[in-house]
């Protein structure tokens, strides 16, 4: 699960020379615009929608970026979550800090102070035995979910075999009531970027998505993710997976110890450097282990960020790619799904890295 990227030199700097935020949550009723053949449209905001192209004929958007099904909020819109009511979990396992015995606003402040989201090092070799465990479930548990995505079966349905699959282990699943996020795992489909909360939808032939897993195990978080292709999917969007994927490499190349923080996202713009893709500025990977979010914030762009790797330095890399030189997101009512603007679509894959002396693992890798 991403974080937004945290204010720093670089962003402040992008925001400066751009006429729009970076941020999401600008606007949780602004619809895309300019977007031909749209499946399904805003009913409070249908004026903004293009007339369809004449049938037969594909659009300009269809051949730039491919055919599939564009998600958007299912009418009527409900905001929040509350509506959605978030599976059990037995009492013999343990919680993280920001889950409380009652869902409430005082879920996930034991990791938002100073002291909880700092930079930390994990060198205890019993601490390292606990991380590289949490990190093996949450690989393990991806390819569980992995080998359920197909057509005709929802994110929902993937959601609590997930679930089940997580607590059968011992393990709690970290996005569950964090911040009051309803589900174990996040299905991010097609144009959505991240975030997206498992619904009713049945996945069709043609999808791609993203399912984004944490778990925590014996007092340590482990997350990993992939974009999945469901059935037959057009060749632009199996070309979007494999550059996510390319991506995600590059990064990790990019790591060892002594090793600048900002060569990461200099790593994934060179890859990217004369493609029609981008990625996404919104959010970061994050430091994790006894936090599910925590310093140093890996930034996927350009960025002047400072810091060095050091042994002991636990993080993760999650570049969220997007078709286009249009990156920028927007946010569903539900106050957590976020799709691209123009409804182009978007992959993402991720890590955990662990620096050592000698060079950086890949702790979720299969």
């Amino acid at each position: 699960m991403l974080p937004l990227v945290p204010w720093s030199r670089s962003l402040l700097r992008t925001l400066s020379h751009n006429a729009r935020s970076t941020l999401p949550c600008r606007s949780l009723v602004q619809p895309p615009r300019n977007v031909p053949g749209l499946l399904r449209s805003l009913n409070s905001t249908s004026d903004n929608i293009p007339d369809p192209e004449p049938e037969g004929e594909p659009s300009e958007h269809d051949l730039r970026f491919g055919y599939y099904d564009v998600i958007l909020p299912s009418e009527p819109f409900v905001w929040g979550t509350a509506h959605i009511i978030p599976r059990g979990v037995p009492p013999r396992i343990p919680r993280p800090p920001y889950v409380r015995d009652t869902p409430g606003a005082e879920e996930a402040r034991a990791e938002e102070d100073v002291q909880s989201t700092r930079r930390k090092l994990i060198r205890d070799e019993e601490d390292v035995r606990r991380l590289r465990r949490a990190a093996r479930l949450a690989s393990n548990v991806l390819r569980f979910a992995g080998s359920l995505v197909e057509a005709g079966r929802t994110t929902d349905a993937v959601d609590a075999a997930v679930h089940e699959f997580v607590v059968a282990h011992g393990a709690y699943p970290s996005p569950l009531r964090y911040k009051g996020f309803p589900r174990a795992c996040c299905t991010s489909v097609n144009n959505v970027v991240t975030h997206g909360i498992p619904d009713d939808r049945p996945l069709q032939d043609g999808d791609i998505v993203n399912v984004d897993i944490t778990v925590y195990l014996d007092g340590f978080h482990g997350d990993t993710s992939r974009t999945f292709l469901v059935g037959d999917v057009d060749e632009k969007g199996r070309e979007l997976v494999a550059v996510t994927e390319a991506a995600l490499e590059a990064g990790i190349s990019a790591c060892g110890p002594g090793r600048s923080f900002k060569d990461i996202g200099q790593a994934i713009h060179e890859l990217l450097r004369g493609k029609d893709y981008c990625v996404s500025p919104q959010f970061s990977g994050h430091g994790i282990g006894r936090e599910f979010h925590r310093q140093p914030w890996i930034l996927h762009n350009l960025n002047d960020e400072p810091g060095v790797m050091e042994p002991g330095d636990s993080f993760t890399i999650e570049p969220a790619i997007i078709q286009g030189t249009e990156p920028h997101g927007w946010t569903f009512p539900d106050g957590w799904t976020v799709s691209t603007e123009n409804c182009a679509r978007s992959a993402q894959a991720e890590h955990m890295v662990y620096i050592t002396d000698s060079g950086a693992e890949v702790l979720t890798r299969p």
